[in-house]
C-alpha cells in the first residue's frame, strides 16, 4: 500500500507518510456562516470527507478539524442591513439579527446541509470567536520576531509585514513585487499595501459586542489570523493534511503558511485543494443568474444521488453542473440500487435469508485507484464493473458470484459515503418484507399471464408502479426494483 496525494505546495503527486505512524491529522476550511450554503462548500466538504473515510480505512486513526468563521466583515454587514430601511426578506433573513444571531443560523443550515449529504462530522469543528486568546499569543509571537507591526496610525489594526518572509508567495508560486494589494483594502498605516490584517481595530458603527480587547486596543481578529491560530490548537504546530477549496490558495493559504511558518511552525505537510464547480462550463454567478445551491440540487434528486453527483469527479478537477448532470447521476445510483435489491432477493429466496453481505475489504482495483490521489473516477468503475458482474451472475443462476459482488459493491459503497445520506438504505427486515409482499404480487401476475388475464396482470403492474416499484418482464420472468426520486 503506497498512498500517493497532489501536494500543491510542491506541486507534484508525492508518497503520503504521517508524521506519526498510524495517526493522521487533518484541518480543512469550512465555512464563513455570512450566507446560505453553496454547492462549492458542500463539494469541498464531499471531497475531504471521502479522503477521511479512506484513510480511515486504510487504517490510519484521523483527526479532522473544520473550523467555522463566525466573525467577518460580511457578517457584520449583513447583520447590519437587517437593522436598515433597506431590508431585504431574503427566505429565512431576520429582520433586526445580531451578527452573532445570524452567522449561527446559518451555521445550522451547514450542518444541516453536511448531514444531508452523508457528510461525517469532523473530530472538531472550532468557531473562530472561541480562540481569541491564541489569536492574540500567536500576533505578539510574529510581533516579536520582526513580521507584524501595528499600524502606522492610530487605527489599532496590526498587519503582518510580507516583505519580512522571504518565502512569502511560495505556496502559489508568485513573486511579492508581481502581487497587488487587495482592491477594496485600506493602505492606511500599512508599510506595504500587500500587508494584510492580523487585527483590525474596532471602527466607528460596528457593534460593540464584535470587538475584544487586546494588546493594541479593542478590535477582531483578520481572517487569515484565526485558521493559523485554531489549526495550532488542535493539531499542532505542525500536521499532515490543509485542505480547501480551489479559491482559497491565495490569498488565504498563502497567507496562512506566511504567518505561521514566520512563527516558527512547520505548519502543514500537505496542501490539498478540491477543483470548482462551474454551470455549463461557466463560473457560477449570481449576476449572471447560473448558480444552482444544494437545497435545489435536494429539490430535484434524493441526498444520495446528489452526494454521488458531488462526489463522482477526481476531487482536484472541475465539476461541471448540466441540466441533465443529477438524472445522469440518479440512473448511476439505480442500477447499483438494482442490483442490490436482485441480489437481497435471490438470496432470501435461495437461502431463506436476507442480509448486507460484507468482505471487509474493497476490491484491489478500486483500492489502487484511491491510493492514487483519490482517483474516485477510476473508483467508481470498478463499482460498476461489479455491479455488472453482479448481474450477469444473477441471471446465469451463479449465486456464490452474485453475494461476492454484492459484499464488494456493499464495502465500496460505505468506503464512497453513499450509504450514509439523510435517506439511507431500507434495513434488512424491512426489505425483507418488501421482498415477500412484492413477490407474491409477481406471483399473482405470472398466473394472472398464463391464463391470459391480461387486465388483471395490467392491474397489477399499475398498483406496483403507484407504489414506486418498477417491473420489468425478461426472458427470465419478471424482476423488479425501487423507483429512485
Amino acid at each position: 500500500m503506497t498512498l500517493r496525494f497532489y501536494d500543491t505546495a510542491s506541486a507534484e503527486v508525492r508518497d503520503f507518510v504521517p508524521l506519526v505512524p498510524g495517526k493522521v491529522s487533518l484541518y480543512y476550511c469550512g465555512a464563513t456562516v455570512q450566507g446560505m450554503p453553496h454547492v462549492g462548500h458542500i463539494r469541498s466538504a464531499i471531497a475531504f470527507d471521502q479522503l477521511t473515510r479512506w484513510l480511515q480505512y486504510r487504517g490510519f486513526r484521523v483527526t479532522a478539524v473544520r473550523n467555522v468563521t463566525d466573525i467577518d466583515d460580511k457578517i457584520l454587514a449583513k447583520s447590519a442591513a437587517s437593522f436598515g430601511p433597506d431590508f431585504e426578506d431574503e427566505p429565512g433573513a431576520l429582520r433586526d439579527e445580531e451578527w452573532w444571531a445570524l452567522a449561527y443560523r446559518y451555521e445550522q443550515e451547514f450542518l444541516t446541509a453536511y448531514d444531508t449529504l452523508g457528510v461525517s462530522r469532523p473530530t472538531y469543528e472550532p468557531r473562530a470567536t472561541g480562540h481569541i486568546p491564541e489569536m492574540h499569543a500567536l500576533i505578539q509571537q510574529l510581533i516579536d520576531r520582526g513580521h507584524a507591526y501595528p499600524a502606522l496610525d492610530d487605527s489599532g489594526d496590526v498587519y503582518f509585514d510580507v516583505r519580512s518572509w522571504a518565502k512569502y508567495g511560495s505556496l502559489t508560486r508568485q513573486k511579492i513585487d508581481d502581487m497587488q494589494g487587495a482592491p477594496d483594502a485600506d493602505p492606511r498605516g500599512k508599510k506595504d499595501p500587500r500587508d494584510f490584517a492580523l487585527w483590525k481595530g474596532h471602527k466607528e458603527g460596528e457593534p460593540t459586542t464584535a470587538g475584544w480587547a487586546s494588546p493594541w486596543g479593542t478590535g477582531r481578529p483578520g481572517w487569515h489570523l484565526e485558521c493559523s491560530a485554531m489549526v495550532t490548537k488542535y493539531l499542532g504546530t505542525e500536521f499532515d493534511i490543509h485542505g480547501g477549496g480551489l479559491d482559497l490558495r491565495f490569498p488565504h493559504h498563502e497567507n496562512e503558511m506566511a504567518q505561521s511558518q514566520a512563527a516558527g511552525h512547520g505548519f502543514a505537510n500537505f496542501w490539498m485543494h478540491n477543483g470548482m464547480v462551474t454551470y455549463a462550463g461557466e463560473k457560477m454567478s449570481k449576476s449572471i443568474g447560473n448558480t444552482v445551491s444544494p437545497a435545489d440540487m435536494l429539490e430535484l434528486a434524493p441526498a444520495r444521488v446528489v452526494r454521488y453527483y458531488l462526489g463522482q469527479a477526481q476531487y482536484r478537477s472541475v465539476l461541471d453542473y448540466q441540466p441533465t448532470s443529477l438524472a445522469e447521476a440518479a440512473a448511476a445510483v439505480e442500477r447499483i440500487d438494482g442490483f442490490i435489491s436482485r441480489a437481497l432477493r435471490s438470496t432470501m429466496t435461495h437461502d431463506g435469508a436476507v442480509g448486507f453481505f460484507s468482505h471487509g475489504t474493497v476490491p484491489d482495483a478500486f483500492a489502487a485507484a484511491m491510493d492514487d490521489d483519490l482517483n474516485v473516477p477510476q473508483a467508481l468503475a470498478v463499482l460498476h464493473d461489479t455491479v455488472r458482474a453482479g448481474n450477469t451472475a444473477l441471471t446465469d443462476g451463479q449465486l456464490d458470484d452474485a453475494r461476492q459482488a454484492l459484499a464488494s459493491v456493499t464495502d465500496m459503497l460505505r468506503v464512497l459515503g453513499l450509504n450514509d445520506t439523510a435517506a439511507p438504505a431500507a434495513d434488512e427486515r424491512s426489505t425483507t418484507a418488501l421482498g415477500v409482499l412484492v413477490d407474491a404480487q409477481l406471483e399473482a401476475r405470472a398466473q394472472a399471464r398464463a391464463a391470459k388475464d391480461w387486465a388483471a396482470s395490467d392491474a397489477i403492474r399499475d398498483t406496483l408502479a403507484a407504489a414506486g416499484v418498477v417491473v420489468e418482464d425478461g426472458p427470465d420472468g419478471a424482476t423488479w426494483s425501487l423507483k429512485r426520486g
